[in-house]
């Protein structure tokens, strides 16, 4: 046999076995298939299957036959009846939080010296869970990115708190937060003053804002320090942030001072006013609010002094003085306009 006619009958024997090979994929294919289908309809009828996970079954929608069944269970092995029974029975911990530099995936030893049986903890025992807490506290936050998260989170609930913040603010505040993280923008800024510049970001963006004024006295730096730090920020991460309107003032306002709807709907109608004579334009949109406030308890005869709309609305009486003014000489000037 020459040298020609052997490598002729190798290439033809490897051809041979390569086309067995994928005839043999291909009825497996074909077969995978078939049961694919097979399990998705009935054998009686070809109907639709449906689960029951109540009674670990399969069975057809359209002639009841039990096609599976003892199937495995994959929920809790306990019953609740109410919200506070499935919480204390759930061992699965508290969903993920962005307040918290681990997001709340780690493990965390319980303060309370106390067994599985609610029984007291021995001198001894109480010492070594007291070792145990110091470790897992300090393996918790090893770098210094952890170390940063959990001080300026801690920071942020702290005056999120002292504001009266909602809990999605402070959600929010923290992810802005690990975003200046990321882009590397606290060099040459102090972690309290980025605290408090996401949280008066995160505030203004959720519609629930806050006047720098509010921020000074539970902040940590002076207000010109976090000022400074809130525009970085948003400069640098490009936040979507709207002018502050003075009506998002009023529902706070008017409820701290214990003001009628009917106050509080004149007051709405005087920052209009004021909005299309433009008179709103460089003001303090806290200072208009309570300026709002103040003239229209003077116009229904439900007077406010102006020290105590200026003590809720933290500002100064004479910039009441000022911008109640105004206020009513546009509204006077639009309704003349009008009536013309």
């Amino acid at each position: 046999m020459t040298e020609t006619t052997f490598t002729t009958l190798t290439e033809r024997g490897r051809t041979e076995r390569e086309g067995a090979t994928r005839r043999r994929e291909e009825g497996t294919q074909r077969e995978t298939t078939d049961e694919a289908v097979d399990e998705e309809t009935c054998p009686e009828c070809d109907g639709k299957l449906q689960a029951d996970e109540t009674h670990g079954e399969t069975t057809c929608r359209d002639c009841g036959l039990v096609v599976d069944e003892n199937e495995v269970d994959r929920g809790p092995e306990w019953r609740a009846f109410d919200s506070q029974e499935k919480n204390e029975k759930s061992r699965v911990g508290a969903p993920t939080t962005n307040l918290m530099h681990d997001k709340g995936l780690s493990s965390v030893i319980d303060w309370q010296n106390k067994d599985a049986y609610g029984g007291q903890l021995s001198a001894r025992k109480r010492q070594q869970m007291q070792r145990l807490r110091t470790w897992d506290e300090r393996f918790r936050a090893k770098s210094a990115k952890d170390r940063n998260l959990k001080q300026a989170l801690g920071e942020i609930e702290r005056m999120s708190s002292a504001l009266d913040l909602p809990d999605t603010v402070a959600e929010t505040a923290g992810v802005i937060y690990r975003r200046a993280l990321e882009e590397d923008l606290l060099p040459g800024r102090s972690i309290e003053a980025v605290a408090t510049a996401s949280v008066y970001a995160a505030a203004r963006q959720s519609d629930v804002p806050r006047s720098l004024d509010e921020f000074e006295p539970v902040s940590r730096v002076d207000r010109r320090e976090f000022a400074r730090a809130y525009r970085y920020v948003a400069r640098e991460l490009e936040l979507a942030m709207e002018p502050t309107n003075p009506d998002d003032f009023l529902p706070r306002f008017c409820s701290e001072l214990g003001a009628s709807e009917e106050l509080k709907r004149r007051a709405t109608d005087l920052l209009s006013a004021g909005k299309r004579a433009h008179v709103h334009s460089g003001k303090s949109p806290s200072g208009l609010a309570a300026a709002a406030i103040y003239a229209a308890s003077r116009l229904l005869d439900q007077e406010f002094t102006q020290e105590e709309v200026a003590e809720v609305a933290d500002v100064s009486a004479v910039t009441i003085r000022s911008r109640y003014r105004e206020l009513l000489r546009a509204a006077d000037d639009q309704h003349y306009a009008t009536a013309d």
